[in-house]
């Protein structure tokens, strides 16, 4: 980063659908990032999202701004689409003519769209971070209108901007079908807070699992929202067709597994990064089976603690040079009897825990990341 004292902060608008505190990876990413560029004196940042959930610290060069909105289509639909009123949006508007360059969070959402437009209008550079690509949601109405969304708005808004970053490689090929950029896409990884999530020595793991209650079984663990597109129907058949292993769920959302009524099954709703750090240091294996969102960051936080992840083959495609410390599997039936030929070799578990966190502590940095973002804002504006 460059030194704050010599160089003027950037004034930046950014945008997403929800705070951190919804708990979502595009929301925790940005809070990642913001945090780090306000507090190195790169950028002075305004930052606007839904007033659903509490807005994040203010730090003395970011400010967050909560727009009154109306979060229906999560609560009845399950899909993350805030509507927020006139009057957010207007203020939006001005917060965007004033600033020198906006960074919105995936292309799709109301008021990223809206900020994009009087960026066009006032001439302000855009960036760009696209998390997510095509998303297969089962509902027939939802997954066509997601994907005309993405068809329209991904040439407007992707096409349009100073800069486009991808953080999966699925995600880029995906939009590069059918958006012409401005300029070359760029495709950053998100880091990892590795002063938290840490690799656990034998003794420090064997007191977690016992605190948990889990003895010797094997210890199966999902992070992430309870909704479809991350796998939990399928995780529900899994969790009953494997009931020697202890599975730990620890998220939030509609489809709650504590309501399975699984005796292998247990649930953490509220946990919080310390917690989850302790979670992933205790598991064997990280169960992922989700679609059409990239690569998540808690399969990067699951790594740093040296962790094993099994994910889609979507999934590992969206980090081709993590292929060998990443699990991989095709969606569909074979999972189960995966997942018990890694449980018959326990030894090939553990004996990867040091290799994959290896691997995260090398290549996911927040402090790296952060500081090519620094780059793209200062060549945007430049």
């Amino acid at each position: 980063m460059t030194d704050a004292e010599s160089v003027s902060p950037i004034r930046v608008t950014l945008v997403t659908h929800y705070y951190a505190s919804h708990r979502g990876g595009v929301e925790l990413v940005a809070w990642e990032l913001a945090s780090r560029l306000a507090r190195s004196g790169v950028a002075d940042i305004t930052w606007w999202a839904s007033d659903t959930d509490a807005p994040p610290e203010e730090l003395p060069r970011m400010r967050a701004r909560a727009a009154r909105a109306c979060n229906v289509f999560e609560r009845r639909l399950k899909f993350p689409f805030p509507l927020w009123s006139p009057a957010a949006l207007l203020a939006l508007v001005r917060s965007v003519r004033a600033c020198d360059v906006v960074h919105l969070h995936d292309c799709v959402y109301l008021p990223n769209v809206v900020a994009w437009a009087a960026a066009k209008l006032y001439r302000r550079p855009v960036v760009v971070t696209q998390h997510v690509g095509l998303v297969p949601y089962r509902n027939r109405l939802l997954r066509t209108a997601h994907a005309g969304a993405n068809a329209i708005l991904g040439r407007m808004v992707l096409g349009s901007a100073a800069q486009c970053v991808f953080v999966s490689e699925v995600v880029r090929r995906y939009f590069a079908g059918f958006v012409a950029f401005q300029r070359a896409p760029l495709r950053l990884p998100n880091g990892v807070d590795v002063a938290v999530f840490r690799p656990a020595g034998d003794d420090e793991r064997h007191r977690l699992r016992s605190a948990l209650d889990v003895g010797d079984s094997p210890l199966l663990l999902f992070v992430g929202r309870f909704v479809e597109k991350k796998g939990l129907p399928m995780l529900q058949r899994l969790a009953a067709a494997l009931p020697q292993a202890c599975w730990i769920f620890a998220g939030w959302g509609p489809l709650d597994p504590g309501a399975w009524r699984l005796a292998n099954v247990s649930v953490r709703y509220n946990a919080g990064r310390d917690e989850l750090a302790r979670l992933y240091q205790a598991a064997d294996l990280l169960v992922l089976p989700s679609v059409g969102e990239g690569f998540p960051l808690v399969v990067q936080e699951a790594m740093a603690c040296g962790t094993p992840a099994l994910v889609t083959d979507e999934t590992a495609a969206g980090c081709p040079e993590a292929a060998d410390v990443l699990l991989s599997e095709p969606l569909g039936s074979g999972w189960a009897a995966r997942i018990e030929h890694l449980l018959r070799d326990p030894q090939r578990l553990r004996a990867m825990r040091a290799r994959v966190a290896q691997y995260a502590r090398a290549n996911w940095s927040w402090e790296r990341c952060a500081e090519r973002y620094a780059e793209v804002l200062r060549a945007c504006v430049s």
